[in-house]
């Protein structure tokens, strides 16, 4: 079993089913804070980090992290289950011109979506490790009805406090990186230290990879919903895991990097965060005008609020996030 070292950087790790079952029992979070818990690494954050991380809010300046809710969206079919968001008008200004409505005059709509189609966090009852979920739920209480268990409602509250921001493409010192390229633990640790910031317990921790952009640019999502992507490496869980951040997010669609290191397991870092860890991701976030703005004034922490609609067993909820400068 590996050993989790203070102050470790890159591990060279051979990406295999067997190294995934030993990160899972090196890196699990099964217990610590009792039987009963239901947010995992949310517990990482205090009401005393939310005071001092409302503190970094010097300007005002606020910044929304999420993508539009529309049928320009970047689905294509991922899972042969998930579309864009359909928004349907149930009643329009041409209905009551037409004398279609009585006594009120009004507008109203719906929205159909899966939850992950857009910007959003995956509970901790996404992703199953064999039979179990996140502190050892059996994935049986996952039913047509949604999750008994480590539904995203437990985190109405709880995902609000310092955020950071590793801006590796800028690091780097390029618009995006390409798909399939690997973040390992040096590039995370030394992008911290090149913009003098230091990632602490109960962080937010945003990476940004530039790819969104860089499909913005060319007007074409092509296969940015399930295809290839830059993203972290295997090897990060345990530098998350070391460093007991809260939530880590970015602007890709899975967060780690595709194609996997591995044939053997499919999303094999998925694999060990959500179900072992009880780490929150968030995917698809929109960085661009927040890495402009810290790239300028040289300050990439700031207030972080991610709150998630409240959806009673919900594997995940749609967010459009906020950072505070």
């Amino acid at each position: 079993m590996p050993k989790i070292a203070k102050g470790s950087s890159s591990r060279n790790i051979k990406v295999s089913k067997q190294a995934v079952d030993d990160a899972f029992k090196a890196l699990s979070n099964w217990g610590r804070w009792g039987q009963g818990d239901q947010i995992g690494t949310l517990n990482h954050v205090t009401p005393h980090d939310v005071i001092d991380a409302g503190k970094l809010i010097k300007r005002g300046k606020v910044f929304a992290l999420g993508i539009p809710l529309g049928s320009s969206g970047p689905q294509r079919g991922l899972f042969g289950k998930r579309w864009n968001p359909i928004h349907t008008m149930l009643a329009t200004g041409t209905d009551a011109l037409a004398g279609r409505q009585q006594r009120l005059l009004y507008a109203d709509d719906a929205l159909n979506m899966p939850i992950q189609s857009a910007t959003h966090w995956d509970s901790l009852g996404h992703i199953f490790y064999h039979d179990k979920m996140y502190n050892g739920h059996h994935a049986s209480a996952v039913d047509s009805n949604g999750l008994s268990q480590l539904g995203i409602e437990h985190a109405k509250d709880k995902l609000v406090g310092r955020g950071v921001l590793l801006d590796i493409a800028r690091w780097k010192g390029v618009d995006t990186l390409q798909d399939g390229e690997g973040i390992a633990n040096d590039d995370l640790d030394a992008c911290a230290e090149a913009q003098e910031v230091e990632i602490r317990k109960g962080d937010f921790v945003l990476v940004r990879t530039g790819q969104m952009e860089a499909c913005n640019k060319r007007g074409d999502w092509g296969d940015y919903a399930g295809g290839d992507a830059p993203g972290l490496k295997f090897e990060s869980c345990y530098w998350l895991h070391e460093r007991e951040v809260a939530g880590v997010c970015s602007d890709t669609w899975g967060v780690e990097v595709r194609p996997n290191e591995t044939k053997d397991v499919n999303q094999p870092w998925h694999w060990v965060v959500i179900p072992a860890m009880g780490l929150y991701m968030g995917e698809m976030f929109n960085l661009k005008e927040l890495a402009e703005d810290c790239a300028k004034d040289k300050v990439y922490e700031f207030f972080f609020c991610g709150a998630p609609l409240i959806i009673p067993g919900g594997t995940g909820s749609p967010i459009n996030p906020q950072a505070i400068k």
